[in-house]
């Protein structure tokens, strides 16, 4: 049954993939002949946004325009969440929040990342939840889908990389907003609460009155995996019933996860006009998510610690689970969640057996297994020049990309964004282990303690969301540190990659010989695969034996 349920999600995700990949290409990056209902909708978008959509930018005025919007983006949202004590659809009458949480929330959510510390039900307003952070669950995952089709367009050689304003509106209207409303519906109707009513209060059958906080969840739940967002309506996210209500919609909400994110590969192959290549980088992607999805399954069949001696140790570890759907779909939903960005939860992380814990760990540390919502395959951009670049060395050749030579400037641009990732979460993990910063928020001592700082910092870094949630990281330096880290870690990695493309655009095209390093065969591949792999070694093997590792051993599993 494991085999075939991951089977299910991942061959049925793959194939939903394709047509998908050919609407959002039809969406993103209209040509210039389009059909009538296409055309209408370009002029609907430039009369809706006038000259500010209707002007080509350079690489840097799109950057500049990216940078812009999301900075609005967190002013306006920062001040909604200071201010929904006394802004509507406040049924429960929600307080304020602390100012160092509210940085961190809007931090997290502009950046795609979606990290909570705190509870969504307890702490936020509907308002908050709708015109707030779902809001930005739509319109940061539309800056990440621009932002690729901007780098497409630099590598396919166009003289323009588009419009800023004019791509995140298609990326809102046309391709996610659809696509949302459909899952939301389906949700709906497969038992997800949708609704703007206050909390219910109930009797138990002993008497005793209970409050139930409900809320609009299945609207936020569609886009929160469909966009790699992740953030919970509910504190227990999708382990909650009131998010997700059955095995039906657990295998909708982990389709949801990949489903764009793998169209994504298809719709840059599309753009580019090099779809030999995009099915070499979309089968390294599928490698390693199969492998890491094999390995933590396998890994969670063996009995936990903490159960040792009693009659269930036999049946694996279910600690931490969500037993209405299966033993495997919490370490299945693990590898899911954190090879993208998006970071919401079946099982609790910090109940994972120690190397099924390192599967996430190494999916926000690769961070390209399909990834976020565009920034996926932009990652994947970094190491598919590094070995470009490396491949040329080695036999004695320019190294070329899509018939543009890839010299140093290229390489200190990859090389630097590569570089950034470890560097937040190496340090960051530094910083906290070795202070009270860290130090007094561990629940648990030893290797564990251990591993939930070096999470929390790689999911910040990754901006995933998820956690291991042993930590007490609602304090100040927590959600200062995160909150910064999430943000850096958004905008760098998508900054430089445009740079390249530039970089790349400004150059003659070279014509293709035979000496010329093909990049759409089964050796490219394997040099991608293996400069993901081994960079990724390099950069967190030692840290991963600190943590996970050293703590499998000392248990003896």
């Amino acid at each position: 049954m494991t085999i075939l349920y991951i089977f299910l999600i991942l061959a049925g995700t793959a194939l939903l993939s394709w047509p998908l990949a050919k609407v959002m290409t039809w969406a993103m990056d209209p040509g210039e002949t389009m059909s009538s209902s296409r055309g209408l909708l370009e002029r609907l978008i430039l009369k809706a946004g006038g000259p500010l959509v209707a002007r080509q930018q350079d690489w840097k005025r799109y950057v500049f325009s990216m940078l812009l919007f999301n900075a609005i983006m967190f002013v306006v949202v920062y001040t909604s969440l200071s201010l929904q004590q006394w802004l509507p659809l406040n049924p429960d009458g929600k307080g304020m929040l602390e100012p160092s949480l509210i940085f961190n929330t809007t931090a997290s959510f502009t950046s795609n990342t979606n990290l909570q510390h705190y509870s969504g039900e307890v702490s936020l307003s509907y308002f908050s939840q709708i015109f707030g952070l779902m809001w930005l669950q739509f319109v940061s995952a539309a800056t990440g889908i621009a932002a690729l089709v901007a780098l497409a367009r630099g590598l396919a050689g166009k003289s323009n990389f588009g419009n800023f304003y004019s791509d995140l509106t298609r990326a809102t209207f046309l391709v996610l907003l659809p696509i949302a409303a459909i899952a939301a519906t389906v949700l709906t109707l497969g038992g997800v609460v949708m609704t703007l009513q206050g909390a219910a209060v109930a009797t138990t059958l002993e008497g005793i009155t209970q409050t139930i906080a409900r809320g609009p969840a299945a609207a936020f739940v569609a886009i929160k995996q469909l966009g790699t967002n992740g953030g919970g309506f509910f504190g227990p996210n999708s382990t909650h019933p009131f998010e997700n209500a059955t095995f039906f919609t657990n295998i909708i909400e982990s389709i949801s996860i990949i489903l764009i994110p793998m169209a994504c590969v298809w719709m840059f192959g599309r753009i580019t006009g090099r779809m030999r290549h995009a099915l070499v980088v979309f089968a390294v992607m599928a490698a390693l998510l199969t492998v890491k999805v094999g390995l933590a399954n396998y890994f969670e069949s063996a009995p936990t610690a903490a159960l040792a001696g009693l009659p269930v140790e036999t049946a694996g570890n279910l600690e931490g689970k969500e037993l209405r759907f299966g033993t495997s779909a919490g370490p299945t939903w693990s590898v899911l969640t954190t090879a993208t960005s998006n970071g919401s939860v079946d099982a609790m992380h910090d109940s994972l057996n120690p190397l099924t814990g390192l599967m996430p760990m190494i999916g926000m540390w690769f961070n390209v297994t399909f990834g976020g919502v565009g920034v996926g395959m932009i990652n994947m951009f970094l190491y598919i020049i590094i070995g470009v670049f490396i491949s040329g060395m080695m036999v004695g050749r320019t190294p070329e990309y899509f018939g543009r030579k890839v010299e140093t400037r290229e390489m200190k641009f990859a090389l630097l964004a590569i570089l950034i990732h470890p560097l937040f979460i190496l340090g960051g993990t530094a910083v906290f282990a070795a202070t009270t910063w860290g130090a007094s928020t561990l629940n648990n001592p030893g290797f564990h303690g251990f591993s939930e700082i070096l999470y929390e910092f790689s999911s910040a870094a990754a901006n995933n969301g998820s956690g291991f949630e042993g930590l007490g990281d609602n304090t100040v330096p927590w959600n200062v540190a995160t909150g910064t880290v999430m943000l850096l870690a958004r905008f760098i990695p998508i900054i430089l990659p445009l740079a390249i493309a530039g970089s790349l655009a400004a150059k003659k095209p070279a014509p293709e010989t035979t000496g010329t390093l093909r990049t759409d065969t089964l050796l490219f591949g394997m040099v991608i695969l293996g400069s993901v792999v081994f960079i990724g070694a390099l950069l967190f093997l030692p840290v991963a034996v600190l943590g996970p590792i050293a703590e499998h051993l000392a248990a003896g599993l």
